[in-house]
């Protein structure tokens, strides 16, 4: 996708709004404009009618019922609202909580803070150089102390995806609950909550070329009875989290889903080739690289790469303003930090200091990879100078 004179590479941090979906949420901020929770009359009907039809989309995308849906601000709150409630309403003696270590940041803040406000203990299960699951170390944590487990399906950063079939069967073997962060995984594969053995598992709109602002949760039906909400109002959702909900934005995700859904096998193929003709093209310009991650378990349309010697936040400067794209670093208190995801996987500071991540996505083509290749290989002669 082009904007102006720059080459979008980010799809992972986010995906354009799809113009399909852009056109079914205009009328809800204008003609449709009616609360859902109205009751009274006829466009707070229409609005609560629109509501739930996207609420049965998003629920097909994962295979789950629709009354397991409670529409969320994101997938930050969602994994705040999966962990919060569990860890709020146990009840049992069983105290550790499973997560991994290239778990996305949400997911790890929000487990150690809660455990530390409900008396519960952490624990970080390491990963291959893959990025996989060590399987070893994993069963070897997986005792019967076990609350709660968070794996994500595919790693925002090095685009990793793990076998949440084997990892949920294990958690359900040992009676703990299984969470996963799948923000990142309807672009990549498909999901179905029955199927895998989720019990709780999070959804962004806008990684789905959706609306920012607007995300959602997968609730079994059989937690929801004892699931305290995270959020405190009206009682909307049946309770689980209150608050009027933004008609434009789940009309929006609704329609997004629903496209994924339908279209999503055919262009998980094509953003294969398109990442692959990126690596071509980079050889051909003789970049030297590395790929960070699994080389085949991985999402279609990343690539975190490592171009040795090279500073990797100069090299996206170095870009500027024709490339857009990113280092997964952190920035915390205007310190910029190095990838923990990366170092989980084994690599040195100054590896994960030059390694970027770049992601194809829906609106991409072969001649942007190609034009793309070109000016990283000019950036990094440039630099190398």
């Amino acid at each position: 996708m082009r904007v102006s004179n720059s080459i979008y590479l980010d799809y992972q941090a986010s995906t354009p709004t799809d113009t399909r979906v852009l056109e079914a949420m205009l009328p809800y901020f204008t003609d449709s404009f009616g609360n859902p929770h109205s009751s009274s009359h006829i466009l707070g009907w229409r609005s609560a009618d629109s509501i739930e039809s996207a609420r049965f989309e998003v629920a097909s995308l994962v295979g789950a019922l629709p009354e397991e849906i409670v529409f969320t601000s994101g997938a930050t709150e969602a994994n705040n609202q999966a962990i919060f409630g569990v860890l709020a309403a146990n009840q049992t003696d069983r105290k550790t909580v499973l997560v991994s270590a290239i778990e996305h940041k949400c997911v790890k803040e929000a487990t150690y803070f809660f455990a530390s406000q409900y008396g519960h203990r952490v624990k970080e299960v390491p990963v291959l150089e893959s990025g996989q699951i060590d399987r070893a170390a994993f069963s070897a944590m997986l005792t019967d102390d076990v609350l709660l487990i968070s794996v994500m399906a595919v790693n925002n950063e090095i685009g990793t995806v793990q076998d949440i079939a084997w990892l949920a069967d294990k958690a359900q073997r040992m009676g703990a609950i299984f969470h996963c962060d799948a923000a990142q995984a309807p672009e990549a594969l498909d999901m179905d909550v029955v199927e895998l053995g989720i019990d709780l598992l999070s959804l962004s709109a806008h990684k789905i070329y959706g609306p920012k602002g607007v995300g959602a949760l997968f609730i079994d039906s059989s937690l929801q009875n004892n699931f305290p909400p995270l959020v405190h109002g009206g009682g909307q959702q049946n309770g689980l989290r209150s608050g009027t909900l933004p008609t434009p934005l789940c009309v929006g995700f609704g329609v997004a889903a629903s496209i994924i859904r339908k279209e999503g096998a055919q262009n998980r193929h094509r953003l294969k080739e398109l990442s692959s003709g990126l690596l071509e093209n980079l050889r051909k310009a003789n970049v030297g690289f590395s790929i960070n991650g699994d080389a085949i378990d991985r999402h279609p349309g990343n690539l975190n790469l490592e171009f040795p010697g090279i500073d990797a936040e100069s090299l996206i400067n170095t870009l500027q303003p024709s490339i857009c794209a990113s280092t997964g670093s952190a920035c915390n208190s205007g310190i910029i930090q190095s990838s923990y995801v990366l170092k989980s996987i084994g690599l040195s500071e100054d590896r994960a200091s030059s390694s970027v991540r770049m992601s194809v996505g829906r609106f991409s083509d072969e001649e942007q990879i190609a034009e793309a290749a070109k000016k990283i290989a000019e950036a990094i002669s440039s630099i190398s100078a």
